[in-house]
């Protein structure tokens, strides 16, 4: 298959999906009403609940779930070959993520902004809200630990992209001043933001000087700096302090001040990334050398496993949480959630694809490709920096240095997974607030309070797990039940769409044909990763922390999945239609 030829493929059945089959959705299905007013504008707060304009949202929405999981996912799971992971995506894109995540802020839209937490209790019930509340915390908990160890690992390999990424922040809030202050616009000053980050990742890619080379100072891995750790575990610990300290202040910050004008700010930057990666697989063509399936992949099996590995990109749980704990309370008027829902996930699907065709390519032979894939557990270690090295490759296609191509995929990188972090805590807190209400225990509603609780937790999830990679490889370590959990999510609120369009009397069958596939491919994965992998009686040592949170995950989404199916044969509606449609 040729490299150019797969990549347009792809695009023109995400084009099909987006101009067609979403537009079916918005008009048919959810029935977008134009007069609606939304709760962006009813409880508009000038903090959470702000009347954005849709590219701005679009931005926001697009860089909050188009973390580091995207490119991740892929990158391990062409382990079975670049045919099941470029199906899944694009046919998991068009028909599940769409539809989940436009489902998601549509649903939340029509009920005051309220998250898919809370609103389980309106359609399952009581029960049903309190565990799925629970899955969501433990759930964000991991994606705090994941991202915070992703961009802890990338800064201490590419130095280069630190101060291009630190740059942004000032700049974020000046624009966030200048537009929600003095009522300018953001177009041209987030342009300039992102001339200037690339100008200083340019620069640092030349100067070592401006390279924040952590281990470098600290005397690597023959020093030992404090606490017994060398100079990279030190590093890796100063950098979890140092983001921790960062999403404590962003995620209590109004969105206007950072999140939505830095958020805007890498919209274009994941723009300019795509557009980069494809036209520099345009202009230098190269030849894919990963097999299609790969039949020496024998340790672990793809049904179902490929289905977790690829979450974002293909359908994540996480974009619901975003889009109906944050981008649901920006949205200024109904129609634009097909742009900002549907729109977003294609945006994921064209950047999962990316990641395919950058690592597809990347090695010399199909002999060097399986070498470096020669396990599962190779994949997962290898997989994020032979992106990073893959994309690099196809930017040389435009001329751009290999250096410093490579440390602008990286700033790239960084910057999404900065954006789903401070985003994640935020929601973190709007659970753990939500948990407090709902057992009187008031301290917890506290702003502070939860914000503190999430940060620590979020960091001590992070830091102390044992594991393959010394020290700090709980984001490593978490992975595996990131994934499943992820998923579950998004079948959960897949089954909670599939309820209230029921119960609104329209076709579900778009949201219960993804609902009932994806559930049954996570439950048995995660029952497989907990009797087989984490529980020590399969061949594998047993896992404490995996065992115990799937385990947990595992009872509460069954236990949800009963009261659902009780719920979905109840013939009085526990919901009122929405007057509006």
């Amino acid at each position: 298959m040729n490299a150019i030829l797969l990549a347009l493929i792809g695009m023109f059945i995400f084009f099909l999906g987006y101009r067609y089959y979403s537009k079916f959705v918005a008009e048919r299905i959810y029935r977008l009403d134009p007069n609606f007013v939304t709760p962006a504008n009813e409880f508009n707060d000038g903090v959470d609940f702000v009347p954005t304009n849709k590219w701005v949202l679009w931005g926001h929405h697009f860089t909050s779930v188009a973390g580091a999981a995207p490119i991740v996912g892929p990158a391990i799971a062409i382990y079975w070959g670049w045919l099941p992971a470029f199906v899944w995506v694009v046919l998991g894109t068009v028909f599940a993520a769409g539809v989940h995540d436009f489902g998601a802020l549509a649903l939340s839209v029509r009920h005051k902004g309220q998250s898919v937490g809370t609103l389980a209790d309106k359609i399952i019930g009581q029960r049903a809200k309190i565990l799925f509340l629970f899955i969501i915390l433990i759930l964000v908990l991991m994606v705090n630990a994941v991202f915070a160890w992703v961009i802890s690992n990338l800064f201490i390999r590419f130095p280069a992209s630190v101060l291009s990424v630190f740059i942004q922040i000032p700049l974020a809030i000046w624009i966030g001043y200048l537009v929600y202050r003095k009522k300018g616009g953001m177009l041209f000053p987030s342009l300039a933001a992102l001339a200037t980050m690339y100008i200083a990742a340019v620069t640092a890619s030349r100067i070592p000087a401006l390279q924040l080379d952590l281990p470098r100072y600290f005397g690597g891995e023959e020093t030992i700096v404090a606490f017994g750790l060398n100079g990279v575990a030190f590093s890796f610990f100063v950098w979890i302090t140092i983001l921790m300290i960062y999403v404590y202040i962003a995620s209590t910050l109004p969105v206007w001040k950072l999140l939505q004008p830095r958020d805007y700010i890498n919209s274009h930057q994941l723009v300019v990334g795509l557009a980069i990666l494809y036209l520099g697989l345009f202009f230098s063509n190269p030849a894919i050398t990963a097999p299609a399936t790969n039949s020496a992949a024998t340790d672990m099996p793809w049904i179902p496993i490929l289905f977790i590995t690829i979450a974002c990109g293909a359908i994540s749980g996480f974009h619901g949480l975003v889009a109906s704990g944050t981008s649901s309370k920006q949205l200024n008027r109904e129609p634009e959630a097909r742009l900002v829902g549907y729109g977003g996930a294609v945006g994921e699907g064209l950047l999962a694809l990316a990641s395919i065709i950058a690592v597809a390519t990347l090695f010399g032979s199909q002999g060097d490709f399986l070498g470096a894939y020669d396990s599962f557990a190779a994949a997962n270690a290898g997989g994020l920096g032979n992106f990073v090295q893959g994309a690099g490759e196809l930017a040389t296609g435009l001329l751009i240095p290999a250096d410093i191509a490579t440390t602008i995929v990286a700033v790239i990188v960084v910057s999404f997974a900065a954006t789903t972090l401070d985003t994640s805590v935020r929601l973190m807190r709007y659970i753990i607030a939500e948990l407090g209400k709902e057992y009187n225990v008031m301290p917890l509603t506290k702003t502070h309070v939860a914000t503190t609780i999430a940060v620590v937790a979020s960091a001590a999830l992070v830091l102390l797990p044992e594991g393959p990679q010394g020290f700090g490889s709980g984001g490593y370590v978490l992975w595996p039940l990131f994934g499943t959990s992820n998923q579950l999510l998004a079948a959960i609120t897949l089954l909670l769409i599939t309820l209230w369009l029921k119960r609104q009397g329209r076709n579900y069958f778009v949201a219960l044909v993804p609902m009932i596939f994806l559930l049954v491919m996570t439950l048995y994965a995660m029952a497989r990763q907990i009797l087989l992998e984490w529980s020590g009686f399969g061949g594998s040592d047993l896992n404490i922390l995996l065992f115990g949170l799937g385990a947990v995950i595992f009872v509460f989404a069954f236990w949800i999945l009963i009261e659902a199916i009780v719920a979905f044969g109840k013939r009085k509606p526990t919901l009122p239609k929405d007057k509006a449609m």
